[in-house]
C-alpha cells in the first residue's frame, strides 16, 4: 500500500474530524480516497464491519470502477487525512501503476474475503436446513460476474446511436 502512498503524493490531502463521513452509502461518489493517516470504521447498512488504519488503503474504487452507488460508509473514527482524485477513472487510465496498485488492494480485499467465506463453507457443509444452504448461497457468490467491462477511454467519445 505504501507504493499507492508514493504514486499519490502530489495529490490534495483533505482532513475529517471523527465521526465525519468520507464516503456515504448508496451514493455515487465521484473521487478515490487513499488514506494518509488515521482511522475509518467502514459501515454497512449502519452496522461497522471493518476498521481501517493502514496508511496507502483505498475508499471509493469499488463504485468508480464499477459504476454503482458506494455499498458502504466510510467514516472517521480519528482525525483522518486522505489523498483526493478528483477524476478517478481518468487518473487510472492515466496513471497505470496507480491502476496497478488499486487492483492489488483490491484483490488483497478479495483473496480475504474469499478465503473467509471458504471456512465458513466448510464449518457448515453437512448442516441441514437453513444452515444447510450457505454453501449454495457462497457458491453463487463467490462465481457471479458483474457486468462486462467497457473497452476504451474515458476520453472516448460516446458512441452515436442512430
Amino acid at each position: 500500500m505504501t507504493d499507492l502512498l508514493e504514486l499519490c503524493a502530489g495529490l490534495p490531502v483533505v482532513s475529517t474530524p471523527p465521526g465525519g463521513v468520507l464516503i456515504e452509502e448508496g451514493t455515487r461518489p465521484d473521487r478515490l480516497l487513499v488514506l494518509v493517516d488515521g482511522a475509518v470504521t467502514i459501515e454497512r447498512d449502519g452496522t461497522p464491519l471493518a476498521r481501517v488504519d493502514t496508511p496507502g488503503a483505498v475508499f471509493g474504487e469499488m463504485s468508480v470502477v464499477l459504476g454503482h452507488p458506494a455499498t458502504a460508509t466510510v467514516r472517521a473514527a480519528t482525525e483522518v487525512r486522505v489523498h483526493v482524485v478528483e477524476d478517478p477513472l481518468t487518473f487510472l487510465v492515466e496513471q497505470p501503476g496507480v491502476a496497478l496498485a488499486v487492483l492489488r488492494v483490491t484483490a488483497a480485499r478479495l483473496d480475504g474475503m474469499t478465503r473467509y467465506l471458504t471456512d465458513v463453507k466448510q464449518q457448515l457443509a453437512g448442516e441441514e436446513g437453513h444452515l444447510g444452504r450457505v454453501g449454495q448461497i457462497l457458491d453463487t457468490l463467490l462465481h457471479h460476474q458483474g457486468a462486462p467491462a467497457q473497452p476504451g477511454s474515458v476520453r472516448d467519445p460516446e458512441p452515436e446511436h442512430g
